[in-house]
């Protein structure tokens, strides 16, 4: 369908509103973050990079830095392998309460955050087990698993299952149907989930506030400092390194799942190619 000129012009004011609206706040806190006053007030008339030191030099956030990207990296690997294994699991065989078990995995994103927070405090306190960074990274893996689950079954449906026949027709072993024809077909989805899912569990906050105990995670120093009405210029470059960290892997998961064709080679059989997204 062909769009006049008029109507393009109006979709893409509306668009560039829509962006504005969605980026300008952020953008006001990247300029403060170079603003040298502590006081911020509009226009700034003094530039500085100064905070972008104060905050890597302060312990207290390169502690909370390496905190958050421990628990995002552990448990990014451990819902990785159990949304892999559970989204397999549920394209592959049909069995009595399926649509349950959907239902439930998505739970933890559908929930308000300040619930699952909550009765996994509960469950912790109920066994004994004290906050720490093990308990952030089984409250992150619950809602991270959700994200690489619905990516990896999404392309496993979209995936056609002719390659994955011819494969064991022309006689490969199981592992090497996986590792030589279903795994290229779905490793974009794996890594751009892996990646969302880590981007999930950095910037979480609710889930974290119940789970960490006296710990700090970088979006709780943040919240803290911000609460307290202290060190918000520091906040400012603090936050500004966080967007830019956390651009990179929701880019590189936008390219990959922005569609590419993906080939699958049995051993003994001609080269195959599938688009990504068929």
């Amino acid at each position: 369908m062909r769009l006049s000129a008029p109507s393009r012009w109006a979709l893409g004011l509306w668009s560039a509103l829509v962006v504005g609206f969605l980026v300008l706040p952020l953008g006001v806190i990247v300029l403060f973050a170079f603003d040298a006053s502590n006081v911020q007030t509009f226009p700034i008339t003094h530039w500085t990079t100064h905070w972008f030191s104060v905050a890597w030099n302060d312990p207290s956030v390169r502690s909370a830095f390496w905190l958050s990207v421990k628990a995002g990296v552990f448990a990014t690997l451990i819902a990785l392998v159990l949304g892999t294994l559970v989204a397999f699991g549920l394209h592959r065989f049909s069995f009595f309460g399926r649509g349950t078990v959907s239902l439930l995995l998505v739970l933890p994103i559908a929930l308000p955050g300040i619930v699952t927070g909550l009765a996994l405090q509960s469950a912790f306190n109920l066994v004994g087990i004290q906050l720490s960074l093990y308990t952030i990274i089984i409250g992150h893996t619950t809602f991270c698993i959700v994200v690489i689950f619905n990516n990896v079954i999404a392309r496993l449906r979209r995936t056609s299952t002719s390659l994955i026949e011819a494969s064991s027709d022309l006689g490969a072993t199981p592992l090497q149907t996986f590792r030589l024809v279903t795994f290229p077909m779905i490793r974009t989805a794996i890594i751009s989930g892996a990646l969302l899912a880590f981007a999930l569990s950095f910037d979480e906050v609710i889930v974290t506030t119940f789970t960490a105990g006296a710990q700090n995670t970088l979006p709780l120093w943040i919240f803290g400092a911000i609460r307290l009405g202290q060190q918000l210029p520091e906040v400012n470059a603090v936050v500004t390194f966080v967007l830019l960290l956390m651009s990179v892997p929701l880019l590189v998961a936008a390219r990959l799942t922005g569609g590419e064709r993906v080939s699958a080679t049995v051993r003994g059989a001609p080269r195959l190619q599938l688009p990504a997204g068929e």
